[in-house]
């Protein structure tokens, strides 16, 4: 029997286990095969692979240097608004680290110490709840295997099986649809957009230059018409002035996008919830990496004291995550409500412009 079973071994279940190991007997799982050649397995997940200024403050805090085999080009320094309802467009400057997910997930997991055992390629079916620990069924080609622990958590993302059926009554956060295109593009465009266009959803859409190709993304409420919409989205591209060239594959996830505190769980009853599966993700831009970091350390830190009472504990430790999501909230109004993004593209404010040569 293991002391702690973590589902899930993206940025917040890599990071848990490699902080926690030398304290506590540690199983870590993921549906993916991590373990294998990330070039010829597709081991990244819906995800546009950026690593913003927020992130990148959290690997400094751990003490963390990203890798060079990690990183793809080109860099971004620049982000291209685009209100396609008011036909306005501005440049603002962010610095992004631009990456392979699939390769960024196994770096983080490289640094796992080896006491922590590993079950990759085997998907979180089960778990019942004994008096003191957790039987917990995984399944690998129809195989059914069983492992004990103490206790239990769930780092398993937006679609998080931990939180359903830990939590099957709680209020889950608004979800989307991520669905993401790549294309062969001749031209490496320097920039990473972002497309507002109400027609195609509340939220947002994207593309992202990635070494020789385009990623085309939007968060679409779930519904029959989220394809209409995406073919809907590459025509406005195109009319955009974007181009790209032969279709090369398709990605898609949940996202969650909370909107109010209840929809952020922290977990109970032996279980806690990190990263997405806790709804720890900003609404405003759907940035996970930093509060999967951020949330990480937090339970850490409690199961560092001691075990006891930690659910009570690591809700307490989190109220400054969860205050924070309340001010993207804020901040969100001004991005997603139409007439208000008028106003502030139109004022330029905090633009730049982009002298094309």
């Amino acid at each position: 029997m293991c002391d702690i079973a973590i589902i899930g071994a993206g940025p917040a279940g890599s990071t848990l286990a490699r902080l926690l190991a030398e304290r506590y007997k540690i199983l870590l799982v993921d549906k993916r095969p991590l373990d294998r050649n990330p070039e010829k397995d597709c081991l990244g997940k819906c995800c546009g692979g950026l690593l913003a200024p927020d992130a990148q403050a959290m690997l400094s805090k751990m003490g963390l240097g990203l890798p060079k085999s990690v990183m793809v080009g080109p860099q971004l320094f620049v982000v291209r608004a685009i209100d396609i309802q008011h036909r306005l467009e501005r440049y603002y400057q962010r610095y992004y680290i631009n990456m392979d997910r699939g390769k960024f997930d196994q770096w983080l997991l490289s640094m796992v110490a080896p006491s922590v055992e590993m079950r990759l390629g085997r998907r979180f079916k089960s778990y019942r709840r004994d008096k003191n620990h957790f039987t917990i069924k995984l399944v690998k080609d129809g195989h059914v295997s069983e492992e004990q622990a103490r206790i239990l958590i769930g780092a398993d993302g937006a679609s998080s099986r931990v939180r359903k059926l830990s939590m099957p009554d709680r209020i889950f956060p608004k979800s989307y649809i991520a669905i993401q295109q790549w294309f062969e593009a001749e031209k490496q465009l320097p920039y990473f957009s972002t497309l507002f266009d109400p027609e195609i959803t509340d939220y947002y859409c994207w593309t992202i230059p990635k070494q020789e190709h385009l990623i085309i993304g939007a968060a679409l409420p779930p519904g029959q018409e989220v394809i209409k919409k995406f073919e809907l989205l590459k025509s406005r591209l195109r009319d955009c002035g974007f181009q790209f060239d032969r279709f090369v594959r398709k990605e898609s996830a949940f996202i969650f996008r909370p909107v109010s505190p209840r929809q952020i769980s922290t977990g109970a009853n032996g279980i806690a919830l990190i990263g997405e599966a806790g709804g720890f993700i900003s609404p405003s831009s759907a940035e996970g990496f930093s509060y999967a970091f951020k949330s990480a350390l937090a339970l850490a830190d409690v199961l560092r004291e001691t075990p006891d009472d930690f659910e009570r504990r690591f809700k307490r430790k989190t109220i400054r995550i969860r205050a924070n999501l309340l001010v993207k909230n804020l901040k969100s109004q001004f991005i997603y409500q139409p007439w208000l993004r008028n106003i502030v593209m139109k004022t330029g404010l905090q633009s730049i412009k982009i002298h094309h040569s």
